[in-house]
Parts: C-alpha cells; sequence; structure tokens
C-alpha cells in the first residue's frame, strides 16, 4: 500500500525524508516534487528499483531515465565529462531545466538500461528536491505518469496514473507545470538538442555554437 508524506510540514520534513531515502535504498519507488513537474524516482544504482521504475510507467529498457544530482560536483562522479561546454552548461543553468547526455563513467556499478554508454544529467532548482538528493545520492528519475499520459504536476496527480506501483508519494505542493526540462546531447556531433523545453535554443548556443535542432517529435522523458 502506498503511503502519502506533505513535504510542506516543517516539523516532520527531516523524518519523511529519511524514511524517503531508506525507502530508495531497498529498492523502493519515490514520486516527488521538481522544479517543473512531478517526477518518479529509484536510487540510480539499484538495478532492481531502476527496473521496478521502467514498469511502472510502463516502459522498456530502452528508454532509461534520467539522473538528478543535488550538486553540480556529483557530475564528475557519474559522466566523464570531455568537452569543456558541459560544465559552462552546468554553471549557467544549473539548477535548472536543462538535462544533459554525457558519457557515463565506464567503471560505474549500476544499470538504467539501454544507455549505450551515455547518462541524462540533471540538478533541479527545487529546494525539497535537493534536500532529499542530500540524502539519498543520484536518483534515476522519469516524470510520474504512465507512458504517453502527461506528466502530473500534484502528488495527487500522479497517484492516480501510478497508484501502487509506487511506495511513497511525496506532496510537495503543485509543480510549476512548465515543460518538461530541455534536453541536449553532447555526445552526439554536433551536439543536439533531444528535447525543447524551458531553456530555448538561442540561450544555449551562446555556450554551444553548434548544437542542432531536434530531429522528429519530442520524446516522452524524464522530468
Amino acid at each position: 500500500m502506498a503511503r502519502n508524506f506533505d513535504l510542506r510540514s516543517e516539523q516532520v520534513r527531516d523524518l519523511i525524508l529519511d524514511e524517503s531515502a531508506r525507502v530508495v535504498a531497498d529498492d523502493g519507488l519515490l514520486v516527488i516534487p521538481t522544479d517543473t513537474v512531478y517526477g518518479i524516482a529509484a536510487d540510480a544504482f539499484s538495478a532492481a528499483g531502476v527496473a521496478r521504475l521502467l514498469a511502472a510507467k510502463g516502459r522498456g529498457r530502452d528508454m532509461p531515465p534520467p539522473v538528478l544530482i543535488g550538486q553540480r560536483s556529483t557530475l564528475l562522479g557519474i559522466a566523464e565529462v570531455l568537452d569543456q561546454r558541459i560544465m559552462e552548461l552546468t554553471e549557467r543553468f544549473w539548477p535548472g531545466p536543462l538535462t544533459i547526455v554525457c558519457p557515463a563513467q565506464p567503471s560505474l556499478d549500476w544499470d538504467l538500461g539501454d544507455t549505450h554508454g551515455t547518462v541524462a544529467v540533471r540538478m533541479p532548482d527545487h529546494p525539497l528536491a535537493l534536500e532529499l538528493l542530500a540524502r539519498t545520492g543520484p536518483l534515476a528519475v522519469s516524470s510520474a505518469n504512465t507512458s504517453g499520459a502527461p506528466a502530473a504536476v500534484t502528488a495527487a496527480g500522479a497517484q492516480e496514473m501510478l497508484g501502487d506501483s509506487v511506495d511513497v508519494y511525496l506532496d510537495g505542493g503543485e509543480a510549476p507545470g512548465q515543460a518538461s526540462s530541455t534536453i541536449v546531447d553532447m555526445t552526439s556531433q554536433p551536439p543536439r538538442i533531444l528535447r525543447a523545453g524551458p531553456i530555448g535554443a538561442a540561450a544555449l548556443r551562446e555556450i554551444v555554437a553548434d548544437l542542432a535542432d531536434p530531429e522528429g517529435p519530442d520524446p516522452d522523458a524524464g522530468s
């Protein structure tokens, strides 16, 4: 049976966050607020948790979830930052609604799905999400919805779609509901926008001058 906690209650917030960290450490799933939409989250280093996340959304391994981190320096531990422009993007747009696809560190023992040696990383601009990430470390997070449905902007809306496939729903109030994050693939040549979002191409090209536009429809990707 799924449990529901209100993160807006300061008196018990630390207890809620500690319990949420325990849940993901035990391969569980959370629904969490972010600065864009609500996300469904698992420990990024738990193969079982990530498999549960994909199953809850009705996805296969061919659509691996992005990873949310709580501080910029964590990127260097999970990605090979071979292009200085990646760090410039994080300095300009993190925390915020920009997901960057980077080469993954080959030595990491994790299984996010069929990533082909890459990892999509973001640092959200949401104080409650950052408090949680400080306790859990990197989380695999995708938008809180069943595949093909609109992303939830409330914890209740997420629960209507995901039900008891999630262990804990963390209510941080209504999410801003802006479009899911912009995704930039810095592993392609030239770098490419995979999904348009709140951060526009013109701003990104101030750092990545040869950034190519998206090809085809936007993918249903993470928060």
